[in-house]
This record gives C-alpha cells, sequence and structure tokens, in this order.
C-alpha cells in the first residue's frame, strides 16, 4: 500500500543525498508514476492523483524539486535523464530493468538513507554463478569505486560544514 507521509520521505532521502554528496544545490527529482502513462488523469488508475500528487506537493512545500508523476515508459530516455538529477521508482523492477539495459555491467545499487554507505553491483548476490569463474567483474568494481568516492564527497561535505 501506498502512503503519503511514508512516500513523501521516499522524495526526501534522495533530495538529500544528491544535495550532500554531489555538487547538486538544487536537485531535481523526477518521481515516476505507479500506473501505466503515469494512470493518464485516473483512466488507468487513481494514485497518482489520491497520493502521489499530494505527496508531492508536501514534498515541494518542503523545499523539494519533485517533478512528476513521470510516464515510467519514458522516465529513463536521454530526454527525462536531463531534466532529472535524480529517479524514484514506485517498485524494484520499474527503475532496474532500464537501468540494466542502458549499462548491465556499470551499474550500481546504492542504498539511500543509511548512516553508512551502502553498494551493491546490479546484479545481486548472483549465488547461482558463485565459484565458477563466470561473473562479470565491472559492476563489482564500480560499485567499490562509488562507495569510495561517496565516503570522500561525505567528507568534503562535512569539513564544509565545520565552521572555520
Amino acid at each position: 500500500r501506498i502512503a503519503r507521509s511514508g512516500w513523501s520521505l521516499e522524495v526526501a532521502i534522495p533530495a538529500a543525498c544528491l544535495n550532500g554528496w554531489n555538487p547538486i544545490e538544487h536537485p531535481r527529482i523526477g518521481v515516476l508514476g505507479l500506473n501505466p502513462h503515469a494512470g493518464e488523469g485516473g483512466l488507468l488508475g487513481d494514485e497518482e492523483q489520491r497520493i502521489i500528487r499530494p505527496a508531492m506537493t508536501l514534498a515541494r512545500n518542503a523545499g523539494i524539486d519533485a517533478r512528476g508523476p513521470l510516464s515510467p515508459d519514458t522516465a529513463f530516455t536521454p530526454e527525462s535523464q536531463e531534466a532529472h538529477d535524480g529517479l524514484v521508482a514506485m517498485y524494484h523492477d520499474q527503475a532496474l530493468i532500464p537501468v540494466k539495459m542502458m549499462g548491465f555491467h556499470r551499474a550500481v545499487n546504492v542504498t539511500l538513507g543509511l548512516p553508512v554507505v551502502r553498494t551493491s553491483p546490479d546484479h545481486g548476490t548472483a549465488f547461482d554463478i558463485a565459484g565458477k569463474n563466470r561473473a562479470h567483474p565491472g559492476s563489482m568494481r564500480e560499485a567499490i569505486r562509488q562507495a569510495v568516492a561517496i565516503v570522500a564527497r561525505r567528507q568534503q561535505a562535512a569539513a564544509r560544514a565545520m565552521p572555520t
């Protein structure tokens, strides 16, 4: 079940992380709709109007540049990528299928909102090929590289925030 109060937090976390870790002062967060074509004004579902839009209003009132709901089928196009600094998907495969298609051996999962940095390869645990010398190392290398970069950016942000 989608709840307004919990959902608005899911927009706040990526906005805060993009602001704190990256040189993005006012991150633009694209929010995907739950239904095909973001519900088409209620024709294909009312969650966008009933829950997502009010939650986005709460996020905007809190100073977050939340945009959408975006049609999930076009949210990962180059044009949409240029218009947004981050995307919030409504469920796992809504985001991971296009991300894996764009760069399967380079994609990294970053878990936001934790007190520690957590990255993982895009392929998950891959227990089925563990120990068989079949895994492609690209995503794991990138996950480690991203973790190191995020820690460095966090440290830089903390140093900037300290009084001189």
